[in-house]
């Protein structure tokens, strides 16, 4: 009997093993997570769990009694420890080595973390997983000061959420603006001004210096302008890195993570990468690039799982993202490559009203081809936007009054 072996039990890893077994596998199927939760979403933990407007068990991928009836023999608190291509066998740790015919590594990423003093204080915490979040959700209405380390979507979401929870909310950012390297300073205005209006401060330009103390317990976040603030919580919300060092230990190739094909197999021909830790030589944007949102993980582990049995459809899915902050909603298509000479168009308006979120459609072009495009709430435009976008990749260039006819 065939062994098919997935080391990453999240959301690409939970949807591989669907597709194996919705694509008739009959083989044995191992789903292998060092975490101790069945595979669940992420987005909940930024969004409605830390709302408070969902609950807990929302996030989870599967219903607890999927794996037994689909004969998916999940492995929790387990971790993968070394992997030998040539032998086709991953070492796991409690179990020692499982031999498979195939393998599929999800394992994700891990959150950047800050190395200056008073770093291992109580008090300080990241959002990566469940339980990271069933902290937050008992530490946020008992801190009345919170500071959030990083302007990134992690970093808003979070402030959204703790200003839901009525405590008092500072973002530190080293950048001049919120998501300004991602959208520009005009869309990154919107958000900024959207938080201000709901009480938000913001403090640019600086990073942290040191985590203060009193008792082993965060009081403090001073930053690296001599600034201190005061708090009785900081989220930290940085970046990510992607989870290699099984890829590493197998002396498969990386390029910002494992480096794959268009059919997400990497350099060896029994082994595949989804999700965050995929960098994907992606068919239609001519390049290899990694994707660390929801439905990378969602789409992307389908397609390694279809993949795993012979689908000989490339992996081609236009990158998506999406967030809710406040009364926003927004939804994400498309990659405009780091500092390339692109011009932001918007249609609508993007003023914020009273505190209320403004609906527009933002539009990355080149040399007038959509490279990408936001819809901030304006609904049942994402996949006329996600053409906008394949057409340009094909050197379409589109009529303005299309483009005005998106809002």
């Amino acid at each position: 009997m065939d062994v098919y072996v997935i080391v990453g039990a999240g959301l690409a890893g939970a949807k591989a093993a669907e597709a194996l077994r919705d694509g008739g596998f009959a083989g044995q199927v191992v789903l292998v997570g060092a975490e101790h939760e069945r595979p669940y979403e992420r987005p909940p933990l930024s969004k409605g769990y830390l709302l408070g407007a969902e609950p807990r068990d929302k996030a989870f991928v599967h219903d607890e009694s999927w794996y037994a009836e689909h004969d998916v023999e999940l492995r929790l608190g387990v971790r993968a420890t070394g992997l030998d291509p040539a032998a086709h066998t991953v070492t796991l740790e409690p179990g020692g080595p499982l031999r498979y015919d195939r393998l599929l590594l999800a394992t994700g990423s891990r959150p950047r973390r800050l190395d200056v003093p008073g770093a291992d204080l109580a008090g300080i915490r990241y959002l990566r997983t469940l339980p990271d979040a069933d902290d937050l959700v008992a530490d946020l209405p008992a801190a009345p000061r919170v500071v959030v380390v990083g302007g990134g979507w992690i970093g808003l979401e979070t402030a959204a959420a703790a200003r839901s929870h009525g405590c008092e909310v500072t973002v530190v950012e080293l950048d001049s603006a919120p998501l300004r390297r991602v959208l520009g300073d005009e869309v990154a205005a919107v958000f900024a001004d959207l938080h201000r209006s709901h009480g938000v401060t913001f403090h640019f330009g600086s990073g942290v210096a040191e985590f203060r103390g009193d008792g082993g317990r965060l009081r403090a976040v001073v930053l690296t302008d001599g600034t201190e603030l005061p708090a009785d919580l900081a989220i930290v919300g940085v970046g990510i890195t992607p989870v290699t060092e099984l890829a590493e230990a197998g002396g498969l190739a990386l390029d910002n993570g494992v480096a794959t094909d268009a059919w997400l197999r990497t350099s060896d021909p029994d082994v595949y990468a989804a999700g965050d830790v995929a960098a994907v030589a992606h068919p239609s944007l001519g390049r290899r690039i990694r994707v660390e949102h929801w439905a990378n993980a969602l789409n992307g582990g389908t397609a390694a799982g279809r993949a795993m049995l012979g689908d000989p459809a490339p992996y081609d899915r236009i990158p998506y993202f999406f967030t809710d902050q406040y009364d926003l909603g927004m939804e994400y298509s498309g990659w405009v490559p780091p500092d390339a000479p692109v011009e932001v168009t918007i249609r609508g308006d993007t003023s914020i009203v009273d505190g209320h979120a403004p609906a527009f459609v933002a539009l990355w072009t080149a040399d007038g081809r959509v490279l990408a495009g936001m819809n901030v709430n304006v609904w049942d435009v994402n996949e006329r936007i996600q053409d906008l976008v394949r057409r340009g990749l094909a050197g379409e260039r589109p009529d303005p009054a299309e483009l005005d006819a998106l809002v």
